[in-house]
């Protein structure tokens, strides 16, 4: 079991150590292809990820989040879950969300260390307001780390709409942000199917989230046979239409 003693993390030196004592080469071959252009994974699996932040949150997070320099993958990881992790206020967690925001690079970073901030259901309206300025950002992995958490923590009744509308708005040209913001609204379908397919009737969704929105819908396994085959549809509309625009 690996160990952050309070004496050693007051000296911020050993974490990088233990990360290369349980690194697994084969893991960072498979995992490094699956983050492509991601240079700095040393190949430690994400359980033993989070099992070192808890440690830390649980013992000093502060001074960690305070003083650790980040350069490995891992490192941004545990970084990210100890937010998620620690017991403080919901102003010392934006703090430290400054921070770690700017240096994700990658959509595991982002998305997992998302998934761990259930602090947002006690703080649905102050985090809804503090990640607006993620949605409008320029950086990429900030507006998928908007949309991912809209994803986990906002599409309920109260929200919905006012997600769609974002995603409505977001115009940013890149993969990791249309990927999250299709992979989010083919989670809505499944949550709120009728308003959902309203919504994808008349949007202004770029062609390539569109059909990325309808490909997951089609793959997921809580969508019945006949809905995909209206998907397929709807998405070899969507094809011929660009083909036309061409």
């Amino acid at each position: 079991m690996v160990y952050i003693s309070r004496r050693e993390d007051s000296n911020m030196n050993n974490l990088r150590e233990k990360l290369y004592e349980i690194a697994d080469e084969e893991y960072r071959k498979f995992h490094s292809g699956l983050c492509p252009n991601v240079e700095n994974i040393i190949g430690v699996r994400l359980p033993k990820l989070r099992e070192i932040a808890k440690k830390i949150a649980k013992d000093n997070p502060i001074q960690f989040l305070e003083q650790y320099k980040c350069e490995l993958y891992e490192e941004k990881m545990v970084y990210g879950l100890v937010i998620g992790y620690m017991k403080e206020n919901f102003s010392t967690r934006l703090k430290y969300l400054d921070k770690f925001v700017p240096m994700i690079d990658n959509w595991a970073v982002c998305d997992c260390c998302a998934s761990t901030y259930k602090f947002t259901s006690k703080n649905l309206k102050e985090m809804f307001e503090y990640i607006q300025k993620y949605v409008v950002s320029k950086n990429e992995f900030e507006v998928r780390f908007a949309c991912i958490m809209l994803m986990d923590y906002y599409l309920i009744d109260e929200y919905i709409d006012r997600v769609f509308k974002i995603f409505n708005e977001i115009k940013l040209d890149k993969y990791y942000v249309q990927m999250g913001i299709a992979w989010a609204i083919s989670v809505a379908f499944v949550k709120y199917e009728k308003k959902t397919r309203k919504f994808l009737e008349n949007n202004s969704l770029d062609k390539f989230t569109f059909n990325k929105t309808l490909q997951k819908i089609i793959e997921s396994n809580r969508v019945s046979k006949d809905v995909k085959v209206e998907m397929r549809e709807m998405k070899n509309t969507s094809s011929l239409k660009n083909k036309h625009e061409l």
